[in-house]
């Protein structure tokens, strides 16, 4: 088990912020300077180079969505950190000095994986390197490959030569869209915190687990419920990448197109494949393009201005929304997301 000791290298959180300087995105936290990057970590050192003390451990989650989750779970028996703020593109987010200093620090660290975070990888594994013990969230969720709708694969499926050290090169990371298989990341989170951190009420922690399970089961109910409405002949998705393939496999739907081509926003997309896209459109007779909350329209509102009459509709794909939002928690986002597809398809 953990005890809450500093696993953080000076020199490696210098190299790693000299990088996120180079290469940072727009509404990202300021990058510190090199100089309070130092001050950060020797503090960070120097108040945990010791065995704990009795402060409870900080829990380092990368996107907001695993951050809720896990915050939920952990019921303030632990900081619970989170990298990427509401809003943030995971796809193309990257990390502060600071943020840095966080994963590299943190008692556990838990990543959705599957090369979801792709602004964050070489801090991940930096992270691992140093010691930190590493969670990814799909590792126990049965996956889908990039358009293969349908075809599920659990880890064993994969070969060694098929991926990676962490198992699922070429899988869909984008799981999270159907709230069953989160309850499987919720079980592998669950047993992970309880044999990684030391002092953990794992009673608390079991019980908080079963009461988020059964909310979880309960906004899968609901969403049946409600998506059974819809006719055979309009359970279609365009959306702006591949993001939603796992719901579709959950609750019935077929993705027809995507706007940006595979299931990274950093993709692009020729004026071919838009053109494609607009008349599988109309063959369709698609009443709605489904756009991300978490990343830019552009392409979205070409396409439909290409088409015609045709509704724009937001979804929360791979952020969650603001506090004052419908989708400012994951099982909000969730009911939210399949009330929207409801009421553009029906």
């Amino acid at each position: 088990m953990t005890t809450f000791r500093a696993r953080t290298s000076l020199a490696l959180i210098g190299g790693l912020a000299l990088a996120t300087t180079a290469c940072g995105s727009d509404g990202n936290a300021p990058t510190a300077d090199a100089d309070s990057t130092a001050a950060s970590a020797t503090d960070v050192a120097s108040a945990d180079d010791s065995e704990s003390t009795g402060e409870i451990a900080t829990v380092v989650v990368t996107t907001n969505i695993l951050g809720d989750v896990v915050s939920e779970l952990l019921d303030n028996q632990a900081d619970v950190v989170t990298i990427m703020p509401v809003g943030a593109d995971p796809h193309d987010f990257q990390a502060s000095a600071q943020e840095i200093n966080r994963m590299l620090s943190a008692d556990a660290l838990i990543v959705n994986g599957a090369n979801f975070e792709e602004g964050l990888i070489d801090v991940i594994e930096s992270a691992e390197e140093a010691g930190v013990p590493l969670h990814e969230a799909i590792s126990v969720v049965g996956t889908m490959e990039f358009g293969a709708e349908g075809e599920e694969h659990s880890d064993e499926d994969h070969s060694d030569e098929e991926h990676d050290e962490h198992g699922h090169d070429g899988a869909d990371p984008h799981f999270f869209t159907d709230p069953v298989r989160m309850s499987s990341a919720v079980q592998g989170i669950v047993d992970f915190l309880s044999g990684q951190i030391d002092g953990l009420d794992t009673d608390a922690l079991d019980a908080s687990a079963e009461e988020y399970l059964a909310q979880l089961a309960a906004v899968d109910a609901d969403n049946v419920s409600l998506l059974d409405a819809i006719s055979e002949d309009k359970r279609v998705l365009v959306t702006n990448h591949e993001v939603f393939a796992y719901f579709a496999d959950r609750y019935g739907f077929e993705v027809v197109g995507v706007v940006v081509p595979g299931g990274s926003t950093t993709d692009a997309a020729s004026a071919g494949e838009l053109a494609a896209l607009a008349k599988t459109i109309e063959t369709e007779g698609v009443p709605a393009i489904f756009a991300d909350t978490s990343s830019s329209d552009e392409l979205v509102n070409t396409l439909a201005s290409e088409v015609g009459d045709i509704a724009i509709v937001e979804l929360f794909t791979e952020s969650l929304g603001t506090a004052d939002s419908d989708g400012a928690t994951y099982l909000d986002m969730v009911s939210a997301n399949a009330e929207r597809i409801a009421v553009a398809l029906s």
